[in-house]
């Protein structure tokens, strides 16, 4: 594993200064090369991500029955609140972490919610941490910002103008958000070995912003094979998702990555998801063309023999697809 990710720093696209095609010309060689970089600049405050990881540890530490309390059966179509160990699957197999489903908070009149429209709606909030809704909202609006300032970036790299995405995709963007807690071990009595934290896979939309603890065990697929992502202290780990690979043909690789926790301590890790509008159609972008032999190695090349250039229809569409992988005890009931 001698290969490392780049160091990003996309202050100047917040600035809107002439360093902004600079940064561009970064972003795309990362995209092509791993589809993952370090990224700095994000003017996220070291004091939001301290209360964020604070507060999520005093959740994970609270008994399990005021975890499930704000169960995801709970959260109904909105697909918010916790889930256990081993209660997310990837590639079929029970994932090594729990974690807490956030996202965008709408309320019940916001036209999204009336026409039952899944994955939008209410988080839920455990009573006895009050604290912890102001840290993750906090977190989340910053990360939002951040994130739609790289995307006028990630705009600039392919030849396009800088509010590109902004008035097609992400004007009403799909912002989800996670916390993760990674145990140092498996529950006693029980088989993990072989169990990852999460097994291989991608992102589904555009960007993934993740901030983890001093912990590690991210790994990252490259041609060369599997590097390591440890923590950066200040900085962010990027990489881009199924759609943003879809949308430019190509050219863009959303790459599978994983994570083990071998630090023998438990790991907290924070992605939040930038993504489509949920009613948006995915069509390949005008500097973009695929031809049916990118769709047939796409689906040589991917654990899931699956490919995103084959794919028609909405992101909402595509995520739903995925979604029921995931959670398929929840999605009838939640989803159907």
């Amino acid at each position: 594993m001698s290969d490392t990710l780049p160091v990003i720093d996309m202050e100047p696209l917040f600035a809107g200064s002439e360093e902004r095609v600079l940064v561009a010309g970064q972003i795309a060689a990362a995209c092509e090369a791993h589809g993952f970089f370090y990224l700095v600049g994000h003017r996220i405050a070291p004091t939001v991500l301290r209360d964020l990881e604070a507060e999520s540890r005093r959740f994970f530490a609270l008994p399990q029955a005021a975890k499930m309390a704000i169960g995801m059966a709970r959260g109904g179509r909105a697909w918010r609140g916790y889930f256990p160990l081993g209660g997310e699957l990837t590639s079929g197999r029970p994932d090594l972490k729990e974690g807490l489903y956030l996202g965008t908070e709408l309320p019940p009149d916001d036209p999204r919610v009336r026409a039952g429209l899944p994955l939008h709606g209410a988080n839920l909030w455990p009573p006895e941490l009050p604290g912890l809704r102001a840290a993750a909202n906090a977190y989340m609006a910053a990360a939002t910002t951040a994130a739609a300032v790289l995307m006028q970036g990630v705009s600039l790299s392919l030849g396009l103008d800088a509010d590109f995405f902004a008035r097609t995709y992400t004007g009403d963007p799909t912002v989800l958000f996670r916390i993760f807690h990674y145990p140092a071990s498996g529950p006693a009595g029980t088989d993990w070995r072989g169990s990852w934290g999460v097994g291989e896979h991608t992102d589904y939309g555009l960007l993934t912003l993740l901030a983890q603890d001093r912990h590690g065990g991210l790994q990252v697929k490259t041609p060369g094979g599997w590097i390591d992502a440890p923590p950066i202290e200040g900085a962010l780990v990027c990489n881009i998702g199924d759609m943003l690979e879809r949308l430019t043909g190509g050219r863009f690789r959303s790459t599978p990555h994983r994570v083990r926790n071998l630090s023998g301590q438990d790991r907290l890790s924070f992605p939040l998801f930038f993504d489509p509008d949920f009613r948006a159609h995915m069509h390949p972008l005008p500097v973009a063309a695929v031809d049916a032999a990118r769709i047939e190695a796409d689906r040589a090349e991917r654990w899931d023999r699956a490919s995103v250039h084959a794919f028609e229809g909405t992101y909402g569409d595509y995520l739903l697809g995925k979604v029921a992988k995931v959670f398929p005890q929840l999605t009838e009931n939640a989803l159907g």
